[in-house]
């Protein structure tokens, strides 16, 4: 069963990436939906931009499929979903297991977590199914997705994580 996780509501998940524990892996994968009103598709879900949206047009359930190439460690998904913008069209029930969503305003943290050794899970394939809307809405908004994975600690050695922009620059060798 995923759950949300006890991030506060709106925290950005930008600002995990930057802890340097994990990292977004969407670009690694092929996305699919299954629907979308002309302009409204995978480009606005995936273009960091909380002013757009997928919209879906069709019955419900409404469905996002992330695939990977290859099994692909995973171990939170977060959606930004608005209800004070999209009202009727903001999902109320979900399913990636099975999670209610009330009134959702912000980032929602899902941990994506095996239950027995709580460790990440190792997948080829995510589908988000959109069960039900607020309002018993038809069509559904989702504004951002992202996919993260656990960053690695380095067996060569153990060096304190360097989280400042200016560490972040010259953290990777080109």
């Amino acid at each position: 069963m995923a759950t949300p996780s006890k991030t506060p509501p709106g925290a950005d998940p930008k600002q995990l990436e930057r802890t340097g524990t994990v990292r977004e892996i969407g670009s690694q994968a092929v996305w699919s939906l299954s629907s979308c009103k002309p302009g409204f598709g995978v480009d606005q879900l995936r273009d960091d931009n909380l002013e757009t949206y997928w919209q879906s047009d069709g019955s419900q359930p409404h469905l996002v499929n992330i695939q990977f190439r290859r099994r692909t460690t995973v171990k939170m998904l977060c959606i930004y979903a608005d209800y004070k913008s999209d009202e009727s069209y903001t999902p109320s029930k979900i399913s990636v297991r099975q999670l209610e969503m009330v009134e959702p305003s912000g980032w929602i943290h899902i941990s994506l977590l095996n239950q027995r050794t709580n460790d990440p899970i190792s997948t080829f394939m995510i589908q988000i199914a959109v069960l039900a809307n607020h309002q018993n809405g038809r069509d559904t908004h989702m504004r951002q997705i992202k996919v993260y994975t656990p960053v690695e600690e380095s067996t060569i050695g153990k060096f304190p994580r360097c989280t400042t922009v200016d560490f972040m620059m010259y953290r990777t060798i080109r």
